[in-house]
């Protein structure tokens, strides 16, 4: 019985070994968490962007590090589900101003670790995305605001093209007129 939990605690650290060097192999930064959401690892992406050492970060609540900026009643609640009830978090979004990086804007995404039991937290960072998004949108309500404004101006030359032309036909028409009283007078 002690030996088949040995086997078993030695197969999870094995387990875990090759989680992390898988982790560090992957360009979004990743924490490992157990099931108290205790960090057990990230990888090197992971405190290369938030600017923060391993030991600043494992073994303590995902919701204790920086300046608590992850804790987030719905994301708690969230990471709270992804074991006991084997559920996935996708893209959940975070808009955070990091002291040491600014304002950052990330995508979270977590899953069960079944063969350790562990979660894998995934963050992608969309700050440029959204950025570039805001951006899109105020050049497209620039470019339709002023689209709308020369639609305007048109419409005003266009009425004032159609009030100058009604004039001249009513002068043109007035010259046929009187050349016909002219030409009549003349006979």
């Amino acid at each position: 019985m002690e030996k088949d939990k040995l086997k078993l605690d030695e197969d999870k650290k094995m387990a875990l070994f090759y989680l992390k060097t898988f982790a560090d192999t992957i360009r979004e930064p990743i924490l490992i968490l157990d099931p108290d959401l205790r960090v057990v690892g990230g990888n090197s992406v992971f405190y290369n962007l938030f600017l923060v050492k391993k030991s600043e970060t494992e073994n303590k609540l995902v919701y204790e590090l920086g300046n608590r900026q992850w804790d987030i009643p719905e994301l708690r609640t969230l990471l709270e589900k992804v074991l006991p009830e084997k559920k996935f978090i996708n893209d959940f979004e975070v808009t955070h101003e990091f002291p040491s990086i600014g304002l950052k804007v990330m995508l979270l995404n977590a899953r069960q670790l079944d063969h350790v039991n562990q979660i894998l937290l995934a963050f992608e960072d969309v700050t440029l995305k959204r950025t570039i998004e805001a951006r899109l949108a105020k050049y497209t309500k620039d470019i339709e605001k002023g689209i709308l404004e020369k639609t305007k101006e048109l419409k005003c030359r266009v009425d004032e093209l159609e009030n100058l032309n009604k004039i001249m036909v009513g002068r043109e028409l007035k010259m046929l007129e009187m050349k016909e009283e002219l030409e009549q007078l003349k006979k």
